[in-house]
């Protein structure tokens, strides 16, 4: 994936927030690629009852290769731009994956 680079990734102790951009109610499940400061990804569930959400997650722990408990929403729960909390990995390996995408 060109521009890993570009995304907004703090590091904090024990793991980084990562900013995404979601598109839910799409035709499939995957990051797509970035989009400004954030992760572009795209889910099939309806943004309701936090069906998108624990979707992002879980597409998010698929590709990053973390346990699925490890990603947590930390702001946004109801706009497309979110934040989460993605515990035992860095910065750079993230952009390392990300990359090989």
């Amino acid at each position: 994936m060109d521009n890993a680079e570009h995304i907004d990734i703090r590091e904090y102790d024990g793991g980084v927030i990562i900013s995404v951009k979601v598109v839910p109610g799409s035709s499939r499940d995957r990051v797509v690629g970035v989009l400004g400061d954030s992760l572009k990804i795209t889910t099939s569930a309806a943004p309701e009852k936090g069906r998108a959400n624990t979707a992002i997650a879980k597409i998010l722990a698929k590709a990053l290769g973390v346990d699925r408990k490890s990603v947590t929403l930390t702001s946004g729960p109801t706009n497309p731009r979110k934040e989460f909390r993605i515990d035992g990995i860095s910065a750079d390996a993230i952009r390392q994956k990300l990359r090989k995408m």
